[in-house]
């Protein structure tokens, strides 16, 4: 049996965050993303703990119900990771890591949807889609280069976080100020998105030729104003498709 190790070298905390990039890979119903936290950092925990009770006891202590957004999951792995070396060298007990997960799963993971799938990935695809008559099918691989560049880099930054400050890591994100962030993508967005039914209106316009290109333009512009509008206020998006839709056949009717 080998002796613990109260410190970790690079590689191990390497491996630990690759790792966790496969967080979802073992989702289950009952346990959710347990699995994949457990096997996250078992690199930590085999070199921390000599084989036998004590590792067991520690994978077992991950083994309970979790659950959080799978990015902003990095700064509780580090965190984990953490509470482990200070565990190993007895300087705290165990009930503190398992606090640690159960206290920030939730904040964190409503934190992670408003800024990740509500703000980062709309603003990369509407950016994307502004610069399709550019780029052509290149704004593809643009969305996808612009929305993990970010994606990964805050997991990075994240996962450095927990790694170096543990609980105080609630202080370093908050100060990160995520919403606000997310806020402005949401605005680039709206502007890309505007941007892009304009030039639609008056590709269209153009395209359409005669009297009727003005009326056609016009109309594409007030369809993009009246979908913002009815979003704003909460009407449901598929209520805006059949209306659009709807709309679509008058004018194809028509003009």
């Amino acid at each position: 049996m080998s002796a613990p190790e109260a410190s970790l070298p690079l590689w191990v905390l390497v491996r630990v965050f690759l790792r966790s990039l496969f967080l979802q890979a073992s989702w289950n119903p009952k346990g959710m993303q347990n699995l994949g936290l457990a096997y996250a950092v078992f690199p930590a925990l085999e070199r921390l703990y000599p084989a036998g009770a004590s590792r067991e006891e520690a994978v077992r202590r991950h083994l309970v119900f979790f659950n959080t957004h799978p990015y902003v999951a990095a700064a509780i792995v580090g965190g984990v990771v953490y509470h482990e070396v200070r565990i190993a060298r007895d300087e705290e007990t165990p009930d503190k890591v398992v606090a640690f997960k159960a206290a920030l799963m939730g904040p964190l993971a409503a934190l992670g949807d408003g800024f990740f799938w509500l703000s980062l990935k709309p603003a990369a695809g509407a950016v994307s889609v502004a610069l399709v008559p550019l780029l052509g099918v290149w704004a593809v691989p643009l969305f996808l280069v612009l929305y993990n560049l970010v994606h990964v880099l805050l997991r990075v930054r994240l996962y450095w976080l927990g790694l170096t400050l543990g609980d105080r890591l609630v202080e370093a994100v908050a100060r990160a100020n995520l919403p606000a962030r997310g806020a402005k993508l949401r605005a680039v967005a709206a502007l890309s998105a505007g941007g892009m039914a304009a030039w639609l209106a008056i590709s269209f316009g153009t395209n359409a030729g005669g009297a009727s290109a003005p009326f056609l333009a016009a109309g594409c512009l007030a369809l993009g104003v009246a979908s913002y509008v009815l979003v704003s206020r909460r009407v449901p998006n598929y209520v805006v498709l059949y209306l659009a839709a709807g709309l679509a056949c008058v004018a194809g009717a028509f003009l």
